[in-house]
């Protein structure tokens, strides 16, 4: 699991958080019923308040992403529906090429050319 938090992203850190972790649900990289690390754990992993981590870990369990049982920590819910988040698939794309100083024409261009080929 990559998370990072973009000082330069205009979310805050929370709405970060929250967002990557639901990418990687929707996607299948967390599986159902997986453990997700304590909030203390992830606080310190991106140097972010306890706070902060918590909030995001509440929006995921309030959106149906996750439960937290006590004796547990915080999980995959289990039987969850599978489905692509593309705002999140493609927040995280623009991040990456981004880093590479790649231009919206080559994205454009690379994204009608995969939409067009053949599944």
């Amino acid at each position: 699991m990559s998370i990072e938090v973009d000082a330069d992203d205009p979310r805050p850190p929370y709405e970060q958080i929250r967002a990557a972790l639901a990418a990687e649900i929707t996607s299948g990289r967390l599986q159902s019923g997986q453990r997700l690390p304590t909030v203390r754990q992830i606080a310190g992993d991106l140097r972010v308040a306890v706070g902060t981590a918590a909030r995001a870990y509440r929006e995921l369990e309030e959106a149906g992403h996750v439960e937290t049982r006590r004796s547990q920590g915080t999980t995959v819910r289990p039987g969850r529906i599978i489905a692509i988040d593309v705002t999140a698939a493609a927040e995280a794309f623009v991040r990456d090429v981004r880093r590479d100083d790649v231009e919206l024409a080559d994205v454009l261009a690379a994204i009608e050319k995969a939409w067009s080929t053949k599944r």
